[in-house]
């Protein structure tokens, strides 16, 4: 019987050889690239040495967890995290959202075309360079809000927007909005464009308003990729973005914008503390899955044509 099914698994191997020769470039990324850097996990484990390697390192178990747990900079930076990717879900997440149906509701195609584009773009622009704008117009001393509120009369200090606690982290998810939401913008109305122009005209034939029309046509069609898009969101909650804060932040605002990247960066980069790294690293990604299982379970209790899988 075990014969018979190797043989038959050749065969069907056999009859679509050229599908899985097409397919072997990218599984060979997968395995050489995404799969074989995970024997790095180990480090996690061990109280590794550059000079021992892993298999010389000793294993220490969970030590390293327990080290990490015992830091009051990696709590802090966990804390930070929690808060940063709690604020993300709530305003940068709908933000997509929001400006897709008001982009969708765009009567005049050159306006709506130039819209698109002005919105899109910054996507485009790295972190770097929108820290570099952002310092040009916040600054305190030189900044161009400083020169206009001169203009207009105001005199003394002029707050330090990047460089205050207070401010920072709405910073923060303000400028994730302005970089983001237009891109994120594109997934929802393609399929806004995929909705039967039908269900509209009936919902007008009907008396129903364009808010009515929103409510229970438009956003019903979103439902299935809101929730995707929301449990992936969900799946890296623990990823606050370490390009936007490390070219944003600076010493003043560490209490408030330490996250676990930017940590993890200094545990590695600075001290050379690669097990705590990884360790770090580790935990990150089983939080991740545990609340991408949690979150797609809900999602399938909730509507069983939602969720991954």
């Amino acid at each position: 019987m075990q014969t018979g099914r190797l043989t038959k698994t050749f065969d069907l191997l056999r009859k679509d050889k050229w599908l899985y020769l097409m397919a072997l470039p990218g599984l060979l990324y997968f395995l050489v690239f995404e799969y074989g850097p995970m024997y790095g996990i180990v480090i996690a484990f061990k109280d590794y040495s550059i000079y021992q390697g892993i298999a010389g390192s000793d294993w220490v178990g969970f030590d390293n967890f327990r080290r990490l747990f015992e830091m009051s900079g990696f709590l802090r930076a966990l804390r930070n995290t929690l808060l940063i990717s709690l604020y993300q879900l709530v305003f940068v997440f709908p933000a997509p959202i929001i400006l897709a149906l008001l982009i969708n509701e765009a009567k005049h195609a050159a306006f709506k075309k130039f819209v698109q584009t002005s919105v899109y773009l910054p996507h485009f622009v790295s972190w770097v360079v929108i820290g570099g704008i952002l310092y040009a117009i916040l600054s305190p001393t030189t900044g161009i809000v400083k020169e206009m509120a001169g203009w207009l009369g105001h005199e003394g200090a002029f707050i330090n927007i990047m460089g205050s606690r207070e401010t920072f982290r709405g910073l923060l998810i303000g400028s994730s909005i302005w970089k983001e939401a237009g891109f994120g913008s594109v997934l929802y109305l393609a399929t806004i464009a995929t909705i039967d122009p039908h269900l509209y005209e009936a919902a007008k034939v009907d008396g129903a308003k364009k808010w009515r029309q929103i409510w229970h046509i438009t956003l019903p069609g979103l439902r299935t990729t809101i929730v995707i898009m929301l449990i992936i969101k969900v799946g890296s909650f623990l990823n606050a973005g370490l390009e936007q804060v490390f070219a944003l932040y600076s010493p003043l605002v560490y209490e408030v914008s330490e996250i676990l990247d930017t940590y993890v960066y200094k545990l590695a980069f600075n001290e050379a503390k690669y097990d705590l790294s990884t360790a770090s690293g580790l935990f990150k990604s089983a939080v991740g899955l545990i609340l991408v299982l949690v979150t797609n379970f809900i999602a399938k209790k909730i509507d069983k044509e939602s969720g991954l899988i």
